[in-house]
């Protein structure tokens, strides 16, 4: 049965995974920096194309030279309110109707805005967008369930104080520690700030997340701030097994309690294992997998985000998703970055369904998947009505495009 592009941009869809300082348009970016008098190497739309956001990148370092721009330029509510809510519409008019949105608050914050100022401001836009379209719902009388969102919030592995003036502070103050226990006073600076924001006005901060350089800065330097969230009931979530292997990810698992891995790229590579440490990788992997399997752990894939930044990877079929979904292990799709690998929800489906061999009902079950696996902000009893009126409407779109599928698996 023939999976069509409109039939896969009609589906009710989720993005779990997307960076707010990653999927900016990029017209705004132009516009943004003209206002804010910002140096970018092109003021057109093909010049930073062809400069900085391009359509491949030889490293990870050319990769993430599009945030120094992107960051520099959300220093302000305004831009990040104005960056939220076009993200917010940009995957509803491609039919994602929950939406993650995750970004490091401390890369924000500075004299003219404080954390909470920096989440307020990312909710502003986020909520704006979410109350026009469900409006529009309403009004049109549409059976489309409605927009939800979330925010999460990333702690740092490392940084140097030139992140932000947020590090450099932070990074004066206690010059004479040790870089690990520099990060972890970070990253529990964050889980008590986004807690107690939370907390005091309710905004959708529904997980935790660390990221930046993985190899070499392990998940132990944040464990008093993932084990202050998770007393805190916050999910979380954790990059691993993008950079580094299996260990990273049973880290993430053991020390960190996460609910959910970022990537887990390289989750199934035995090279990536350290030898000294484990004398049987082979079994170590599968140890790890059947864990994650049971346990119904869902992994954040971003197949286009991993293309960019593995030169290795030379083709998408061999990215292994492919032995993620023959291990029936809980995944979800993903974009990452949209901007940054010039992507969108739908793109990221395309390319699974040409290069995995995709049926319908495996189709189903991922997108599924990503509305069971979500943080979601409301309650339990809300979330599964919600998930059932997407199941609902999942079976509309099919009728729709004349595709029949067998029913969701429940497991």
């Amino acid at each position: 049965m023939v999976i069509t592009d409109a039939f896969l941009l009609d589906l009710p869809k989720t993005d779990l995974h997307i960076h707010l300082d990653g999927s900016l348009r990029i017209g705004s970016i132009i516009d943004m920096a003209k206002e804010q008098k910002l140096k970018l190497p092109s003021y057109e739309i093909e010049g930073l194309r062809e400069l900085v956001f391009k359509d491949g990148y030889k490293d990870l370092n050319e990769y993430l030279h599009g945030f120094m721009y992107t960051c520099a330029l959300l220093q302000d509510p305004e831009s990040l309110e104005r960056a939220a809510y076009e993200l917010a519409w940009d995957n509803i008019n491609e039919n994602v109707l929950y939406l993650e949105v995750r970004f490091a608050p401390f890369l924000h914050t500075n004299e003219k805005q404080d954390i909470r100022r920096v989440l307020e401001a990312v909710d502003a836009g986020l909520r704006r967008a979410k109350r026009e379209y469900n409006d529009q719902l309403v009004r049109q009388n549409l059976s489309s369930p409605p927009f939800e969102y979330g925010m999460i919030t990333c702690a740092m592995r490392m940084f140097t104080g030139g992140f932000s003036p947020y590090y450099k502070q932070i990074s004066e103050a206690h010059r004479f520690a040790p870089h690990d226990t520099l990060y972890g006073l970070a990253s529990l600076e964050l889980a008590r700030a986004v807690v107690s924001v939370r907390n005091e006005t309710g905004l959708p901060i529904v997980g935790f997340d660390l990221a930046g350089a993985e190899l070499g800065y392990p998940a132990e330097d944040h464990r008093d701030a993932y084990d202050y969230v998770h007393k805190n009931f916050m999910k979380k979530t954790v990059h691993a097994g993008e950079a580094y292997g299996p260990e990273s990810i049973f880290q993430a698992i053991t020390t960190l309690h996460a609910d959910r891995i970022g990537h887990g790229y390289h989750l199934l590579d035995e090279d990536f294992v350290n030898r000294d440490k484990v004398k049987d990788p082979a079994q170590y992997i599968k140890n790890l997998c059947q864990f994650i399997a049971e346990s119904r752990m869902t992994i954040e894939v971003c197949l286009s985000s991993n293309m960019d930044t593995d030169p290795s990877l030379t083709s998408i079929s061999d990215h292994p998703f492919r032995l993620m979904k023959e291990m029936k292990l809980s995944t979800t799709i993903c974009t990452d970055n949209r901007l940054v690998s010039r992507t969108s929800m739908a793109r990221e489906l395309r390319l699974a369904v040409d290069n995995f061999a995709m049926t319908t009902r495996e189709l189903k079950n991922i997108i599924i998947y990503g509305f069971k696996r979500s943080f979601f902000p409301k309650d339990y009893r809300q979330k599964r009505i919600y998930v059932r009126r997407i199941i609902d409407y999942y079976k509309s779109i099919e009728e729709k495009h004349g595709i029949t599928t067998e029913a969701v698996n429940d497991y």
